[in-house]
């Protein structure tokens, strides 16, 4: 078998998922020493079980990357974590995400308008891109001006998932974004905002402030996690509403549906196709046994198309229930931004399917993967509509 994951097809992996999940569930790569879980329920199991499967990257000696994100919420285990997530949870009540709702709506109709009458555009260069930086951003306080910058760090940060990737690319752009936010979260040690960088240097947790290691992590993390994943959700969904005759034109007739539709966009092509984890212990998945120490991915593009979980799972279906897919993690590490990015999902696929009739994929486009293995969605995605 040879190692995994390949990138012959990188937009459709799903046929190489279903082979390992056939074959090799559990699967470990002979070059790398990284396992493998393919399986809904080994990918459930490795993503909730926090006591055996720590989320510490890297281990001892992680990455330029790893060093990063190493005291956020995403590398921490409990008690840490559950101390660190009580801090940024306000910001992502149901009820705060909703109050976001008209901003959201302002921007993504200043997105489409200059588009709306020529019949054509880039629809991830016109919205699905801009939409979810600029929500962040501001969440966080950052200049409009900085925004390129921005996005420039999310694409170099998720591109280092990537076999191959150019090492000192990345040194470059992590420092330079972290000195870029140690700058920030200075400016408002000084002069507070009402923004999520202020309200964490505020925030203590025992009586004990963020340290500026944790601050720097909060904010590598935010930027990464409030746009790569919600760009991709809403150029994925486009793909499975015109790849699938009549969606469009029933999402457009039904609107209740569209939140039933983008479940199954996350299940059917997840945004996040794999999360990585570390063995605690000694520990068995499907027979086979897996030392204490030993990195492992799991697929949860793969689980997500489980047969046993999922029937027909290879159908695009807007009615699936119920859809227990994985797409936003598992138990602690439960995506906080989730309602976020259904929100922004939601208010941008009402804006293209209502004002961009006739909605289809440009049929001459040769579409490309996003470079990274963990982050799934096409770089560019050229659309046609009758214009009025």
């Amino acid at each position: 078998m040879a190692p995994f994951p390949d990138f012959e097809q990188p937009l459709n992996p799903f046929p190489r998922y279903a082979a390992m999940r056939d074959s090799e569930p559990v699967f470990q790569d002979p070059d790398t020493g990284v396992w493998h879980v393919f399986r809904y329920d080994d990918v459930q199991r490795v993503l909730s079980e926090h006591a055996t499967f720590s989320s510490r990257m890297g281990g001892d000696n992680p990455s330029e990357t790893g060093q990063l994100f190493a005291a956020s919420l995403v590398n921490t285990d409990p008690p840490r974590h559950r101390q660190l997530r009580s801090l940024v949870t306000q910001a992502f009540t149901p009820r705060a995400v909703e109050a976001l709702a008209p901003r959201i709506s302002e921007l993504t109709d200043e997105l489409l308008e200059p588009a709306v009458a020529g019949g054509a555009t880039d629809l991830i260069e016109q919205l699905a891109y801009p939409l979810p930086v600029i929500v962040i951003a501001e969440l966080m306080g950052i200049p409009a001006s900085d925004r390129d910058r921005f996005k420039l760090w999310s694409d170099v940060i998720v591109s280092q998932t990537r076999p191959g990737a150019d090492d000192s690319v990345h040194t470059a752009a992590n420092r330079e974004m972290a000195e870029y936010f140690m700058g920030m979260i200075e400016e408002r040690r000084h002069r507070p905002g009402n923004d999520l960088i202020s309200a964490l240097l505020a925030a203590e947790i025992d009586g004990q402030k963020l340290s500026p290691i944790e601050l720097l992590g909060f904010c590598s993390l935010l930027l990464v996690a409030g746009n790569e994943t919600t760009t991709n959700l809403i150029g994925n969904a486009v793909l499975c509403f015109t790849e699938s005759p009549g969606t469009a034109e029933r999402l457009v007739a039904e609107p209740a549906l569209l939140p039933h539709a983008i479940e199954e966009v996350l299940r059917y092509r997840s945004p996040v196709q794999s999360m990585y984890r570390l063995s605690a212990v000694d520990t068995t998945v499907r027979g086979r046994t897996i030392p204490a120490g030993s990195p492992i991915i799991a697929w949860i593009g793969s689980a997500n198309r489980d047969g046993e979980q999922f029937p027909s799972p290879d159908e695009f279906d807007v009615e699936r229930s119920p859809n227990r897919h994985l797409a936003f993690g598992q138990g602690i590490h439960f995506c906080l931004g989730a309602p976020l990015a259904r929100l922004e999902a939601r208010i941008a696929l009402e804006a293209v399917l209502s004002r961009l009739p006739g909605l289809a994929v440009d049929p001459d486009a040769q579409l490309e993967r996003m470079e990274s293995m963990i982050v799934y969605g096409a770089k560019q995605l050229p659309v046609t509509w009758q214009a009025a």
